[in-house]
């Protein structure tokens, strides 16, 4: 029989935090070493990639660099692997501590999570990375330069441009779970609403090239994202006034019993 989650020493707590820690590796590691057999037909797809109107002539400047670009592939496949893994094991560390409800709830985290993660790479890699890279080409074209890149510094350009998006999809998740834990209100989302714009506006200016047509196509999906997180926002925000509302009443008739 399972003890009860406020029963549990701090050993106990660190002893079960220790094994899930040890499952995320292990996982993490085979996710890792399967990368190493994806990672060469992976390359040849960016390489070939059709988005770009532009031949891209990958060279070698270091004996390393192509073991470098593997483990960085391999570590990114391992961390797209093992998100959804982490998270369940989040999960099940928290869980015990959590009512019935919260647990049905807290768990569809996990695929959103996941989802948004994946949404934002390939808008990353499928609208911004093209754009970015034909504006940079048309500049070596512009002088007679051919276009020749470093293997390393070309996939080094591709990470940083597509991985932040991932990361910048996951607005409406942490916006859900600091509203759920009272941090920010839908209505102070509304109020910074403007601030907001600005700030989406000049990310999505500094990624992309300098010119107005791809400062749109960037900035009106993260304005619809923030959007997207405001209505998330009302929704538990009004889940949490309902919820506090049927315990004063539930509160309130306790008493009045005791004082008939």
């Amino acid at each position: 029989m399972k003890r009860n989650f406020k029963e549990m020493s701090v050993v106990e707590h660190l002893t079960e935090l220790r094994q899930r820690l040890i499952w995320v590796l292990v996982v993490f590691v085979l996710a890792c070493i399967g990368g190493f057999f994806v990672v060469g037909p992976l390359i040849q797809y960016l390489k070939n990639n059709s988005m770009i109107e532009t031949d891209v002539n990958l060279i070698s400047l270091s004996p390393a660099d192509a073991l470098q670009i593997y483990m960085q592939f391999a570590f990114l496949i391992g961390v797209v692997v093992t998100l959804p893994v982490i998270l369940y094991h989040v999960w099940r560390f928290v869980s015990p501590g959590l009512k019935p409800k919260e647990k049905r709830v807290s768990l569809y985290f996990i695929p959103a999570t996941v989802v948004l993660f994946v949404i934002g790479i390939l808008f990353g890699f499928y609208v911004v990375y093209p754009m970015t890279l034909m504006f940079m080409a048309n500049f070596s074209e512009a002088i007679g330069v051919p276009t020749s890149y470093g293997i390393s510094q070309y996939f080094g350009f591709l990470f940083n441009m597509v991985v932040p998006f991932g990361f910048l999809f996951e607005m409406p998740i942490v916006v859900m779970f600091l509203t759920a834990i009272g941090i920010i209100n839908p209505f102070r989302l509304q109020k910074v609403r403007r601030f907001a714009y600005f700030g989406l506006a000049i990310f999505a200016i500094v990624v992309t090239p300098a010119d107005f047509a791809s400062d749109i196509i960037v900035t009106i999906p993260l304005i619809l994202l923030y959007e997207f997180s405001i209505w998330m926002s009302k929704i538990v925000f009004r889940k949490k006034a309902k919820e506090a509302e049927n315990t004063d009443w539930e509160t309130d008739d306790a008493e009045w019993d005791e004082e008939e």
